[in-house]
């Protein structure tokens, strides 16, 4: 159990990271991505299990490949 939380989390801090250098803030991010900012804030913060399909519409949101959202997670 530990090593999903582990990928979680690492998720997380990679969404946050490429959200932080394209300017994004939270909530500003969550209305592009069509999502919560509180689901975002979860995401981020290694508590969510993040459907595929919300994984693609913030790569989209991004500008980036799901491949790329990925890489180093």
């Amino acid at each position: 159990m530990a090593k999903r939380a582990d990928i979680l989390k690492r998720f997380g801090q990679r969404v946050r990271e490429l959200r932080k250098e394209q300017g994004y803030s939270q909530e500003g991010f969550a209305y592009e991505c069509e999502l919560d900012r509180t689901y975002i804030g979860g995401i981020e913060r290694g508590e969510r299990n993040v459907a595929l399909k919300n994984i693609e519409r913030i790569a989209e949101t991004l500008g980036i490949t799901v491949a790329e959202l990925m890489d180093g997670v």
